[in-house]
């Protein structure tokens, strides 16, 4: 079943590389014995996304990616297999998301004349404060 990216966008599962390894940390002999966590691997360039997703996956700066475009992911936060290759899926699905949103200009702002003069008249009074702080005269 394809990774579904939005309605017009989906990884194909051929392209997507899982393979099982043996978790790290604690966790007994479940952790030695099983090979729980998922290495997945989605090559930017040999795959079938649209030019835009591959422009903003490549160009992303995220640890995940490799200088050659290669998203690699390891997922070892659950115990099972299954649950661990769902996350990892989640987490390319996110990934692939999250590049293709286009932040909005930021539109310069001024500060209202009403908030500088609150400014400045907190600044006197905090200043009042201070200055009834000195030394004491008999």
């Amino acid at each position: 079943m394809p990774l579904v990216i939005s309605q017009q966008v989906s990884i194909p599962d051929d392209e997507i590389q899982l393979t099982a390894v043996r978790a790290q940390g604690a966790g007994g002999q479940n952790v030695n014995k099983v090979s729980t966590a998922i290495h997945l691997r989605f090559d930017v360039p040999a795959s079938s996304l649209p030019a835009f997703y591959k422009e903003r996956l490549l160009a992303a700066s995220d640890r995940r990616i490799s200088s050659e475009g290669v998203v690699v992911i390891k997922a070892q936060r659950f115990r099972s297999q299954d649950k661990n290759r769902q996350d990892a899926l989640e987490r390319l699905q996110q990934l692939v998301r999250q590049v293709s949103a286009t932040q909005r200009k930021r539109r310069p702002t001024k500060p209202s004349a009403n908030s500088r003069r609150k400014r400045v008249d907190q600044k006197t009074q905090r200043g009042k404060t201070k200055a009834l702080r000195g030394r004491v005269d008999y």
